[in-house]
């Protein structure tokens, strides 16, 4: 309040208030940059980390392993000539690239988050074209600011925009340090000959997890649209929410569709309103998990089979054949699938039913009178006779009723 101003004025209860809602929305803002652009990643950095020298001494000590059978194996059968040589200066160089390649893990998925964190936080507010720019801008003189309404909206939209970046953080860190940590046990599968299967399968969910974030930037060109108005900046931190459960869903792998999908049931079970319950239905799609091999359209792995698909492939590049096991879905996607094509299946029975009506078709009935089996007596065929024209056969004589047997 400035000196002999007015209590309650301009800068009284109502400026200090505004100040205080900015400092939130700032911090807010910063909150939600950091959680999905981290400065440091869970991930060792380094070789020497506590949580990775054991996974790299059990790695390397099995790529030599491997390498030793293999170089036994050749010698005892030596005389098979150029093929058993190749075959082991294949074995050595894949050895030494499988034992290059473990010590170089962390680094190089500490440089790739950082350069995805670097390129994020440029992206949210390095320049006026930016999201969280424009919404510190907006706050400072927007449109919307003065408004009740347009406050209300965008400090609850940053609150509930802070949840979904602290869950996104809580499933991208962790399981960018498993897979960082089980990298040696994987790359020590190319000592036995090369086999890139295993290690493609393992790159491609890494690289899913750092990269992920990279979906934030489809928001970029509509940020020039809520410039100056914080209702519209509100319309975007929503679209924000559901692409932050869609990175979820497709970034994190084995659980994140089933975390995913846990979100979206809290979030329905706790309101009604149609457009938060849209919102979260297009972050998390309706799916159905399968247990072993595809089954339509839309369908997801259950974290087991997913996890038992990628052991298959790695133990696959070691050499060791798993027998399929036979696909399904499980009971709670089955039960879903079924009522939701109860519908469809009501039209197409009584589709059918009508059809058959127009063709004046009617299924076949069998009447059966008292005394008498349901079934109609057949006549035998008539055999040709000796003109070629057909006999008839002559019917059975009736059996008598009485007790005792007709004489011959």
């Amino acid at each position: 309040m400035t000196p002999g101003g007015p209590p309650g004025g301009a800068d009284g209860l109502t400026g200090g208030a505004s100040d205080h809602v900015k400092e939130l929305a700032d911090w807010l803002l910063t909150a939600i940059q950091g959680l999905l652009a981290p400065d440091t990643a869970w991930a060792p950095e380094k070789i020497d980390s506590v949580l990775y020298t054991p996974f790299l001494w059990l790695g390397q000590n099995l790529a030599i392993a491997i390498f030793m059978c293999v170089v036994v194996v050749c010698g005892l059968t030596a005389w098979q000539g150029a093929p058993r040589l190749r075959q082991m200066g294949a074995s050595t160089g894949w050895t030494l690239a499988a034992v290059v390649g473990m010590a170089s893990v962390p680094g190089i998925v500490t440089m790739l988050h950082q350069a995805v964190s670097d390129v994020l936080r440029k992206s949210f507010d390095a320049g006026e074209g930016t999201l969280f720019e424009v919404i510190r801008k907006d706050l400072d003189g927007g449109t919307g600011f003065t408004h009740p309404l347009g406050l209300m909206l965008i400090t609850a939209a940053l609150c509930v925009a802070l949840a979904f970046a602290a869950l996104v953080y809580a499933v991208r860190q962790p399981a960018i340090l498993v897979l960082v940590c089980i990298a040696p046990l994987v790359i020590a599968s190319l000592s036995r000959g090369g086999d890139m299967g295993a290690v493609k399968q393992w790159a491609n969910r890494l690289l899913g997890l750092l990269f992920c974030p990279f979906i934030m930037l489809l928001l970029l060109p509509f940020v020039p649209l809520a410039k100056g108005n914080l209702v519209l900046d509100t319309v975007l931190l929503i679209a924000a929410d559901a692409l932050m459960l869609r990175m979820i869903f497709h970034g994190v792998p084995y659980v994140g569709p089933r975390i995913a999908r846990a979100a979206r049931a809290m979030v329905e079970r706790q309101t009604d309103n149609r457009l938060v319950r849209g919102v979260v239905r297009a972050g998390v799609p309706d799916t159905y998990e399968q247990e072993n091999t595809p089954r339509g359209p839309r369908t997801v792995d259950t974290p087991g089979r997913a996890i038992d698909l990628d052991r298959s492939v790695v133990l696959a590049a070691y050499g060791i054949q798993r027998p399929t096991q036979p696909g399904r879905l499980t009971v709670e996607s089955t039960v879903d699938r079924i009522n939701a094509d109860r519908e469809r299946t009501a039209r197409l029975t009584e589709a059918r039913r009508e059809a058959r009506r127009s063709s004046g078709g009617t299924p076949p009935t069998r009447s059966a009178t008292p005394g008498t089996s349901g079934r109609t007596p057949s006549t035998r065929s008539a055999a040709p006779g000796p003109s070629g024209t057909a006999v008839p056969t002559p019917p059975a004589a009736p059996r008598p009723s009485g007790g005792t047997p007709p004489t011959p």
